[in-house]
């Protein structure tokens, strides 16, 4: 069975962010990590090359395969930064009418900057992810 090439890492959160050379993106992503520490209590880590991660559970798919994943993760990419969250169908289109200017693709959501959603929306997101995940039902 493949091997899961999204695994924490020892890599500095830090070194990684001050990589990013949009400085928008870097202070977006800085932010970011201040919202998601107070909405989820857990440090940030880094996990593969470009995801940085808060917490981390463990999952078994119907396959047989499994794993451990970030709670919660964003990356700054070149497009914007992406959000890696777990909402149930019912919260996330309420999360997403009322975010501001965003995108999706599967399970991420993906934003240009910071300036363009609102944060509040955005931290609820964060914690339901964390809650989604911990009840063992992260579906969506």
């Amino acid at each position: 069975m493949a091997k899961n090439k999204t695994t924490e890492t020892i890599a500095s959160v830090k070194d990684f962010v001050n990589t990013v050379k949009d400085p928008v993106k870097k202070a977006d992503s800085l932010a970011v990590i201040e919202l998601m520490h107070a909405a989820t209590g857990f440090e940030a880590k880094m996990w593969g090359p470009s995801i940085i991660g808060f917490g981390s559970y463990h999952y078994v798919h119907d396959s047989g395969r499994e794993g451990d994943m970030p709670i919660v993760a964003f990356s700054p990419r070149a497009s914007g930064l992406v959000f890696y969250v777990s909402l149930h169908s019912e919260e996330r289109e309420k999360f997403l009418l009322d975010l501001g200017k965003h995108k999706t693709e599967k399970g991420c959501i993906n934003i240009k900057k910071l300036e363009d959603v609102k944060i509040p929306v955005l931290k609820k997101i964060v914690q339901a992810t964390v809650k989604n995940r911990k009840s063992g039902k992260p579906n969506c």
